[in-house]
């Protein structure tokens, strides 16, 4: 199940990320503004924002084996018809009824992974989910440099299409939405009273905090998605394969770091730490955000400018994981609906980091003011952890709720 989820993961990303890399033939076909272009990137997080809690509502209560396989139809057929697009407009449209389709994914995956795994295993499996994204951008830089080199960007988008539907039929076929024997959602272990959590948790001051910092990490990452890879090549004027080459570098260390901290999650869940378990990753990976986005803007050469952005993608991508694993811990049967919620709220970070980075850009003729503003947003996001209490230090009483009884 979590194989198939990271498929799913690798696949989601090359077809977001696909725009980016396809940018100038689109651009000059379409006759495109950077302006317009980055207006297209945001109305894909515009229309993904959109959608996060009603796909997640549906998530739990259809379940994640339909939800899923429909949802990924329906935004494979919006990929393939990207290649349709003759206008402005037309993309625009495309591209936000793309993001509609794509916003199920992490919400109907994180019920999947709630469903089947115990508390103590969730680190890992969202650690692989989310590993699964950033080597699927990664991988899109060169592949899509290929396969535009090989086919007009029409035909790559057809078929990128095809391959989010041929997973689409085999999870269908294969998935089912719990074990046969008794669902992990009902076991000793997660036994607090779902639907008594979640009534607390949609007024608590620990979510509202996870969706503040959840716009942080988006607001910071979202740069390696859209504006990185023509960053890249424009500023330190490079070709498309060079350009391509570099911008893999932040996103393979960002899926490292996936895995590298769902892995610390389950070690600090089963230590002394297990109330910071979700906590410390969070704070960490803020803190060094933080500092690699100032040193981009210190950076004089193209070597410098990857090692920082790897920096502080890696440390943003460190508090993905930990996110997903608090709403798990604390929603119950409403799993997939909060997971949409913040899921929601980072949509909307990454809205705003795709046209705030032109804006700025154009309004003070320096890119440095946006990791300015990306660098105080993450100081926040690490100061909210300190506040986000799921994990008691043992595990809760059969039928109560009790996220961290007051420590």
């Amino acid at each position: 199940m979590v194989f198939a989820l990271f498929i799913l993961s690798m696949i989601t990303y090359i077809d977001r990320t696909s725009v980016s890399t396809a940018k100038e033939p689109i651009a000059a076909e379409l006759r495109l503004s950077d302006q317009q272009v980055g207006m297209i990137f945001s109305s894909f997080a515009l229309g993904y924002a959109f959608m996060q809690i009603p796909t997640g509502w549906l998530a739990d209560k259809v379940g994640p084996r339909v939800v899923l396989a429909g949802t990924v139809s329906f935004w494979s057929a919006l990929t393939a018809l990207t290649g349709a697009a003759w206008s402005f407009v037309s993309l625009l449209l495309i591209r936000f009824l793309f993001g509609i389709g794509e916003a199920a994914v992490f919400p109907g995956s994180a019920r999947a992974i709630r469903n089947w795994m115990e508390p103590g295993e969730r680190g890992r499996a969202n650690g692989a989910l989310f590993a699964g994204s950033r080597l699927g951008a990664a991988l899109s830089y060169p592949l899509l440099v290929w396969m535009l080199s090989v086919w007009r960007w029409r035909t790559v988008f057809l078929v990128l299409g095809g391959i989010g539907a041929a997973w689409s039929v085999t999870w269908l076929v294969w998935f089912r939405d719990f074990p046969a024997s008794q669902p992990v959602a009902q076991s000793v272990a997660t036994q607090y009273s779902d639907d008594q959590a979640a009534s607390r948790v949609t007024v608590s001051v620990p979510l509202a905090l996870a969706m503040l910092q959840y716009i942080a990490s988006n607001f910071t990452n979202f740069i390696s998605l859209s504006w990185m890879f023509p960053y890249l090549k424009s500023q330190y004027r490079l070709t498309n394969q060079s350009a391509a080459l570099y911008a893999m570098a932040p996103l393979l260390l960002g899926a490292m770091s996936q895995g590298l901290t769902g892995w610390a999650i389950d070690r600090l869940y089963s230590s002394p730490l297990r109330a910071w378990s979700r906590r410390l990753p969070g704070i960490f990976g803020f803190a060094l955000a933080a500092l690699a986005l100032l040193g981009v803007t210190r950076a004089g050469s193209v070597g410098l400018a990857v090692f920082a952005f790897t920096i502080a993608i890696f440390g943003a991508d460190m508090t993905i994981s930990p996110s997903w694993v608090f709403c798990a811990d604390i929603a119950g049967n409403r799993t997939a609906s909060i997971s949409g919620a913040l899921n929601m709220f980072g949509s909307l970070g990454a809205f705003a980091s795709a046209n705030v980075f032109p804006f700025l850009d154009r309004r003070t003729g320096s890119s440095s003011t946006y990791f300015l503003l990306a660098t105080l947003l993450d100081l926040a996001g690490m100061l909210c952890w300190f506040r986000m209490r799921s994990v008691a230090l043992h595990l809760p009483v059969p039928g109560v709720y009790a996220p961290e009884n007051g420590r």
